[in-house]
């Protein structure tokens, strides 16, 4: 498919998208994004970039996407490789590629950063995005921080992280939530964000996760920053650029326009029907099947049906309430693959 270019008229302002690729699962992931956005909006009209890290004194090994079969179903696809320089992370801390991704985009350009491990289920052109008010998944649990006993609270910690860069730390709580409890403050996943400008935004993420990890404030010293780092900085970022949690309607992104699935037998677990079909369509055509079926988990798990005997397992109806049941339980029957 020829690459879809910007300034088409649509009757609203072109967005770029960007995920992270590595030579790794990622590259895998990153192609069937590619191909869900293709078939689950076939008239986006920004720019898909898949940006990938290049080698240097940050990494062991050259962690950029080096095959040619994976370039080529990008190319095909519409997606443009972006390549970007770690200057900060790298491979101690791999989840800062989707900071420093962000200055290698199209400077003043409008974009929206996904996880690779997401698919597009539905028109992503239909969400009504306003990219001066930022904001990001609300699909997540209350993984950071985990307060102690002797404190300090969920509220001490926060305010402290709000006070080191100047901003206001009362207006970011929801006051229908009980004091003391994760959901009070501001936490996102990180599995997607968008803002008007990726430089603006991304030099402000940078700042203020090299400041976390680098200058440790006394409030954090029993609270692990890894992987969190990127979710703790992040609200501060958006709430810094005037963003929030209601910033996008309630059941579009993660919902019926993208599913972030995080890993394939959790998808066949727990996604409805709909993903799962997109999913199955998308990983059909050979062009593409050619590629995916390099990545071990996809193989099994979608061109070999295991995902299916997955499915079987579970009522989307009644799932377990903690993720761990359902892991252990596709664990207990062989069927885990990541």
């Amino acid at each position: 498919m020829a690459k879809q270019q910007v300034g088409k008229t649509t009757g609203h302002k072109p967005f770029n998208i960007v995920v992270v690729g590595q030579n790794n699962r990622l590259q895998y992931e990153a192609v069937l994004f590619a191909a869900s956005l293709r078939h689950s909006t076939p008239h986006f009209d920004g720019r898909l970039f898949v940006a990938h890290p290049q080698p240097g004194p940050k990494w062991d090994e050259d962690p950029s996407i080096q095959s040619d079969e994976v370039r080529a179903a990008l190319d095909m696809l519409g997606a443009e490789l972006l390549p970007f320089e770690n200057k900060v992370f790298g491979q101690t801390y791999p989840h800062g590629n989707k900071i420093e991704a962000l200055l290698a985009l199209p400077e003043g350009e409008p974009f929206v950063f996904f996880d690779t491990d997401t698919l597009v289920t539905g028109d992503l052109m239909s969400v009504p995005f306003d990219f001066s008010r930022p904001t990001a998944s609300l699909k997540r649990e209350g993984t950071w921080p985990q307060p102690t006993l002797y404190g300090p609270g969920y509220g001490d910690i926060w305010r402290a992280l709000y006070a080191r860069f100047g901003l206001d730390f009362e207006s970011t709580l929801d006051f229908d939530q009980p004091d003391e409890y994760w959901k009070r403050y501001l936490y996102f996943n990180a599995g997607f964000f968008f803002y008007k400008c990726p430089h603006k935004f991304g030099h402000r993420f940078l700042t203020y996760a090299r400041s976390i990890r680098d200058t440790p404030l006394r409030e954090l010293a029993c609270q692990s920053l890894d992987p969190w780092l990127d979710q703790v900085a992040l609200p501060l970022v958006i709430h810094s650029f005037g963003g929030g949690r209601d910033t996008l309607p309630d059941g579009l992104l993660d919902g019926s326009v993208t599913c972030h699935y995080r890993l394939f037998p959790l998808l066949y677990a727990r996604e409805a029907d709909h993903v799962v079909n997109v999913l199955e369509e998308v990983c059909a055509p050979n062009r593409i099947k050619k590629v995916l079926k390099n990545y071990e988990p996809l193989k099994k798990i979608v061109y070999q049906g295991k995902g299916e005997k997955i499915r079987a397992m579970f009522d989307r109806a009644d799932l377990p309430h903690k993720e761990q049941a359902i892991r252990n339980r596709i664990k207990s029957k062989g069927l885990w693959l990541r």
